[in-house]
């Protein structure tokens, strides 16, 4: 089996030059993933295992990432619960959104989704062990907003009613989104991902206290079945969007990695959380719209606090759809350059 260089970052062993994968980096900034889209809606994408497989490859193929990462959508998992899940451009919508017990209760822990395991075999066959593939699902409180919100939100009320109106039942519908992300981790993992990223996007709008008592929590117990579990070797990566008011407690998820924002300094981040865990992160997606010499120069101070071991160079949060490729190529290959020479 190849020692690949993102797999020896996660678990903190040297290496020649930092690796580097982009969130989202299979997407709408990519004119060879638009030119698909021209063929299939963003669901037919998720749910067919050869174009998802062809787009979770453009990347690699075009700007050489260190690892890749399925092309699929956090909420997929929802259906199998009985949450009913649209993609319109606009947004994601829940036509049936969760906000009472009887609703709760009627949800239920699905059967992983059959079609994202057999994209995960394909995937892993065309990657030929170039790259690592990375297995994901969204965190069990980033599902709970959507589920409760019917799609995104900006103030997060109908999420907010719910975890401080009514706790009993918050705990009863995070428990099934914990149990029903383990399991589709699990699964990704058997069926050949090699690490597993949970993606808090919205872990992020609660206070420290209420942090560690429904995001970290739950997250805790994600990773507490996956290291129960056939899977419990594969790395884990947690990232929570917003995670600066939590660095006293983020590395007591038990991750592998922590995912980190561009809102914090990243050697900020290593003095807080210390050096038992990786480091994932942590250019503004936003940086990407300056010119190459620019991004150069973002990138060479990031690795400059980040350090050599222990880090995954990535974005703070995923690549925007305007982005030019040819900025992103800028930023690998400084990446590259940089990180190899220091």
């Amino acid at each position: 089996m190849v020692d690949h260089l993102f797999l020896r970052a996660c678990r903190r062993q040297p290496v020649p030059r930092t690796p580097i994968w982009m969130m989202r980096q299979a997407g709408r900034y990519l004119p060879a993933y638009m030119a698909v889209r021209k063929r299939a809606s963003f669901l037919e994408l998720c749910r067919n295992p050869d174009l998802s497989c062809e787009v979770t490859l453009q990347p690699i193929d075009e700007f050489g990432f260190d690892a890749a990462i399925l092309f699929s959508d956090i909420l997929i998992t929802l259906p199998g619960m009985g949450i009913e899940v649209e993609f319109p451009e606009s947004g994601p919508k829940i036509t049936n959104p969760v906000r009472t017990s009887a609703a709760i209760a009627a949800l239920h822990v699905p059967e992983p989704v059959p079609y994202v395991m057999e994209a995960v075999k394909k995937i892993k066959h065309a990657l030929a062990d170039r790259v690592p593939l990375i297995g994901f699902a969204g965190a069990p409180l980033t599902m709970l907003t959507y589920a409760v919100e019917g799609g995104g939100s900006k103030d997060y009320a109908q999420t907010k009613k719910l975890l401080y109106g009514s706790p009993k039942d918050a705990h009863a519908l995070l428990d099934k989104l914990a149990r029903t992300c383990a399991t589709y981790l699990e699964a990704q993992a058997a069926a050949g991902a090699d690490c597993l990223q949970i993606f808090d996007s919205w872990g992020g709008i609660v206070s420290p206290g209420d942090f560690r008592e429904y995001p970290l929590r739950y997250a805790k117990l994600v990773i507490e079945m996956l290291r129960a579990s056939p899977a419990r070797d594969v790395p884990i990566i947690y990232f929570v969007n917003g995670c600066a008011p939590y660095l006293d407690d983020y590395a007591s998820s038990g991750a592998d990695v922590l995912g980190v924002d561009w809102r914090v300094a990243i050697d900020e981040v290593r003095r807080r959380v210390g050096t038992g865990v990786a480091l994932q992160g942590n250019l503004d997606p936003g940086a990407l719209f300056a010119p190459p010499a620019e991004i150069r120069t973002r990138v060479a101070d990031i690795l400059a606090r980040a350090g050599s071991t222990g880090h995954i160079f990535n974005l703070g949060h995923g690549v925007l759809p305007e982005t030019d490729p040819e900025h992103v190529r800028a930023m690998v290959t400084a990446v590259k350059e940089l990180s190899a020479s220091s």
